[in-house]
């Protein structure tokens, strides 16, 4: 899934429940629960990018950077219009992304405890990510989980 949905799903979250500490680990969680579903993502071509980037063909990689940079902005920016702006709204919204992270830093810097993570996000969580489920499914799954996020982030 993209950036743009997960963070907004964590912001949705962080403004529907009021013990903090649990909607920070429920955003977490958040993210999982959206990968689940059939989606579209820029993952792949982002973890390629990783790749380049240790093999010196970096100036590829860029085009991917700025999908990435420019998609958690438009995150930021659509938070900052549908909800109300209190500070645990974004901490959630981070929160929601950090999955990915750590897919990125597993592989800029392999190693064991990373390597179980993306075993578990990447191929467990992912599971449907190589099955054949129509675009229009994988788009809807996306639209749906927006949707529900500003629902969530106006009330």
């Amino acid at each position: 899934m993209i950036l743009l949905v997960h963070m907004l799903f964590g912001a949705g979250i962080g403004a529907s429940i009021n013990n903090i500490p649990l909607a920070i680990i429920l955003a977490l969680l958040g993210h999982y629960f959206l990968d689940l579903f059939p989606h579209i993502e820029y993952l792949d071509g982002v973890e390629n990018s990783i790749k380049k980037l240790k093999t010196d063909a970096w100036k590829k990689s860029i085009k991917n950077a700025i999908k990435v940079f420019l998609d958690f902005c438009l995150g930021i920016l659509a938070i900052f219009l549908f909800s109300k702006n209190q500070p645990i709204i974004y901490v959630c919204a981070i929160m929601a992304i950090i999955p990915d992270g750590l897919t990125v830093i597993y592989s800029l810097f392999p190693n064991r405890p990373l390597a179980v993570h993306h075993k578990i996000h990447g191929e467990k969580i992912h599971f449907l990510r190589h099955k054949k489920i129509p675009k229009i499914w994988r788009i809807a799954t996306q639209v749906g989980a927006v949707a529900l996020s500003i629902v969530l982030l106006m009330s």
